[in-house]
This record gives C-alpha cells, sequence and structure tokens, in this order.
C-alpha cells in the first residue's frame, strides 16, 4: 500500500491542493455574503436569496472541499508518516484545525440566518473574512519554507 501510495503522491497531492483552494475560496466568500446578508430586509427577496447563495456555497463547494482536504491529507500523511514528529507540520496541522473551526462558524452562523437571526455584526464578519487568509499564508510557509 505505501509503494502505491508513494507512487500516486504527487496526483494525491495535486488533488489536495485544488480541494484547499475551492475551500479557502469559500471560507473568504462566505463572511462577505454573511455582510451583505446583514443588510438586506429580513424576509425579502434578497434575504431569500442570500440563503441560497449561502446554502450552496457552504453545502456544495466548501463542505465537500472541506472533506476532500482532510482524506487526502490523511492519506498524503499516511504515505508520509514521519512529518508527523516535524515542528512545522505540527504549527501547520494545528491551523488546519483552526480553520476547521472558522469553517465551523461559519456553518453555525448560516443556521441562524436561516432561521431569521442576524449573528454577530458586520465588523464580526469582516474580521472573520481574513482570520483564513492569515491561517492559509501561515500553513503556506509551514509546508514551503519548513522555518522549523
Amino acid at each position: 500500500m505505501q509503494d502505491f501510495l508513494l507512487s500516486a503522491y504527487l496526483w494525491i497531492k495535486s488533488l489536495h491542493l485544488i480541494a484547499v483552494i475551492a475551500w479557502m475560496a469559500g471560507l473568504m466568500y462566505l463572511p462577505r455574503l454573511y455582510i451583505y446578508h446583514m443588510g438586506a430586509e429580513k424576509g425579502g427577496e434578497a434575504e431569500k436569496n442570500f440563503i441560497i447563495m449561502e446554502r450552496r456555497l457552504l453545502k456544495g463547494i466548501m463542505n465537500p472541499s472541506m472533506i476532500a482536504v482532510w482524506l487526502l491529507g490523511i492519506i498524503l500523511l499516511v504515505a508520509q508518516p514521519q512529518y508527523m514528529t516535524e515542528p512545522w507540520f505540527i504549527f501547520k496541522f494545528l491551523c488546519v484545525i483552526g480553520i476547521t473551526g472558522v469553517h465551523g462558524v461559519y456553518g453555525g452562523a448560516y443556521k441562524k440566518f436561516l432561521a431569521g437571526e442576524r449573528p454577530k455584526t458586520d465588523k464580526f464578519w469582516r474580521i472573520c473574512n481574513e482570520v483564513p487568509f492569515i491561517l492559509m499564508i501561515i500553513i503556506v510557509i509551514m509546508v514551503i519554507v519548513k522555518p522549523f
């Protein structure tokens, strides 16, 4: 099995990176939709459209991408288990857990928007818009530079 994983490693890594890009795009776009949603009239046509867009983004792109990132990442780790003890990898992994937590916050907020609530403030969602990007920068540096 390990031989097969090593021979397919670059393909698996490519698919992993594609899933990361799709996930990150959603993580940076969904809070922007939430900001616009906050300004929409409750029960109005715009709010209904935002609910549809948010659902499609979350369930059609973000959730499948996150699952693919985790599954492909685990497969990559099975192929290269020595990474688990590297400090750069441990820090990177903690950042991935952080991004997954952000995803969970976004999903919880979607349920509240769906129920007609307006969770948090515009300012909160504007700040949230930056968190995945900052974590992504750290992750890329950890993977490429391996500073420690």
